[in-house]
């Protein structure tokens, strides 16, 4: 069985950390760069990095941290946050990212999956879906989980596998926050509906709440922020906990 990955997530403006609820009441939390190279000494098998910068003066700050974070780290990283084209893409893998992930665009013109995975591969392609239960309905949402829109979580992973996607990153809009837990029983089949590997995003309060979602909820991956930037566990103590429940891990 593979192993399971943990994911430290690394918002970032304007060149710095930051931690917030919706991004907003954003507290700066450390530099990019050093809070990477310690989760990767710590035992971090990827990373994430968001660029929560709107302006374009933020992206060319974005890029220019990609290339230090590259020099830095000898874990695999991705890169995401307003990657709209093709030439967004190209721009921070060039400077070394090892994948990109994309949302809300991939939702408004889907051929960008497509585009992105033709030119570099998908395993350089990850989808992520941000999705509110609403009615019964898993509807996707777009912008930060703050737009509805007209498609559903299943079938929209199931038409990003197919258009080139090499991994879902699903975070339910109504578990995040919270940090009660993630809604395993959906990520379950999310992991029958398609066979990429899955990251699961938002909701992670406890050892307790990774560990359901890696196994009733199969996930491949599971992302988190707030325990490991404010020390409420470290990553080396949330993997000695995992192994002990016999959950396949990187030690």
């Amino acid at each position: 069985m593979l192993a399971k990955r943990i994911i430290p997530c690394l918002d970032v403006k304007n060149g710095r950390t930051v931690k917030g609820v919706n991004f907003v009441g954003l507290t700066d939390v450390g530099d990019p760069v050093e809070l990477g190279a310690r989760y990767a000494a710590e035992g971090a098998d990827e990373l994430v990095y968001l660029d929560i910068s709107a302006s374009l003066e933020g992206r060319n700050t974005f890029a220019q941290l990609v290339s230090r974070i590259a020099d830095r780290l000898n874990i695999p990283f991705t890169v995401g946050g307003g990657i709209s084209s093709i030439d967004d893409a190209s721009r921070l893998l060039d400077a070394g990212a090892d994948k990109i992930t994309i949302n809300s665009s991939a939702v408004r013109r889907p051929e960008l999956i497509s585009e992105i995975a033709t030119r570099y591969g998908s395993q350089f392609v990850v989808v992520a879906i941000d999705a509110r239960l609403t009615d019964g309905v898993w509807q996707v949402t777009t912008h930060g989980g703050s737009r509805l829109s007209d498609r559903e979580l299943f079938t929209w992973a199931k038409q990003s596998e197919d258009m080139g996607a090499g991994e879902i990153m699903f975070t339910s809009m109504n578990h995040d926050g919270t940090r009660e837990g993630y809604p395993c029983e959906t990520f379950a089949r999310l992991a029958d509906t398609v066979s990429i590997p899955i990251i699961a995003s938002g909701g992670a309060g406890s050892v307790k709440d990774i560990a359901d979602v890696l196994t009733e909820g199969r996930a491949d991956a599971a992302l988190a922020a707030s325990i490991f930037h404010y020390g409420e566990i470290s990553i080396a103590e949330l993997k000695r906990q995992l192994a002990a429940q016999s959950i396949p891990v990187r030690l």
